[in-house]
């Protein structure tokens, strides 16, 4: 181990445990494979997340500040710093701003960037987002992944994937949100426009398959994804996997972790 450096992995977290095992578990193993002489940390930036977590299963997590401290009184000096985010949204610059907090604990602190920074992610995103379910692909299917959505200027990445799907000819795949745009509305119209769907495909646009998967895009209350678009008299599939299950979007991730290791290498 190379003792004083940490790579410290930050996710927001998610109380479905078995989710957060395949996904972000499955981040933090590949960044950890990726760089065997790193010691690799877990962070959570959701505190109600953490707190249920505890309550529930007794399992104590550290919040963002508390690994910091705690990777500084064990001796490490520098630290990457990976988040598992989609975007460059409020958690990302609330991230930023913890860390500046924290300059004087280390030498060197380096931030990694998100998911989807630039072209070369979009791309790779999709080729993986795709390549998964590729079999769905039947042209009479539509493919919807379903992102949690943002109010911040960030938002935008959303209409940049879907612009970037069908610029790939995926004309059949389509982008929503629950908290922003896309909205479901805006998927609907989109797919009645097109008039030829039987079937509807969703899929999380998310990092982890937790609550918003599981009950808003899944679920069975009549706002949720599948009941509406049943209501249109869709035959709806789930798929209940996040991104981070996807070994190529995992490997994403590593990439973003070894930019940052440049950094203070």
């Amino acid at each position: 181990m190379t003792n004083n450096t940490a790579i410290l992995v930050v996710s927001f977290g998610t109380g479905f445990n078995e989710s957060r095992r395949l996904t972000i578990g499955a981040i933090e193993d590949a960044i950890a494979r990726a760089f065997p002489n790193y010691d690799v940390r877990r962070a959570l930036a959701g505190q109600e997340v953490i707190n249920r977590i505890k309550e529930r299963d007794g399992l104590a997590i550290d919040n963002i500040k508390e690994a910091l401290e705690r990777a500084a009184n064990d001796g490490i000096t520098r630290v990457v710093v990976l988040p598992t985010y989609l975007v460059d949204g409020y958690e990302y610059g609330n991230l930023e701003d913890t860390l500046k907090l924290y300059g004087n604990y280390y030498q060197q602190i380096a931030l990694g960037k998100p998911l989807l920074s630039d072209d070369t992610d979009f791309d790779a995103v999709i080729k993986a987002m795709t390549g998964k379910t590729a079999s769905f692909d039947d042209g009479k299917t539509a493919i919807c992944f379903v992102g949690h959505g943002t109010r911040t200027k960030s938002n935008r990445v959303y209409a940049k994937m879907q612009m970037k799907l069908k610029h790939q000819g995926f004309n059949n795949y389509y982008i929503g949100t629950i908290k922003a745009e896309p909205s479901l509305s805006d998927v609907v119209a989109l797919l009645e426009e097109k008039g030829c769907y039987h079937k509807v495909v969703l899929a999380p646009l998310m990092v982890s398959a937790g609550g918003h998967a599981c009950y808003d895009m899944a679920g069975n209350k009549q706002e949720s994804w599948k009941i509406a678009l049943e209501r249109k008299g869709y035959e709806v599939t789930c798929i209940l996997e996040g991104l981070g299950q996807n070994a190529a979007i995992q490997e994403i991730y590593v990439e973003h972790t070894r930019r940052a290791l440049r950094c203070i290498s």
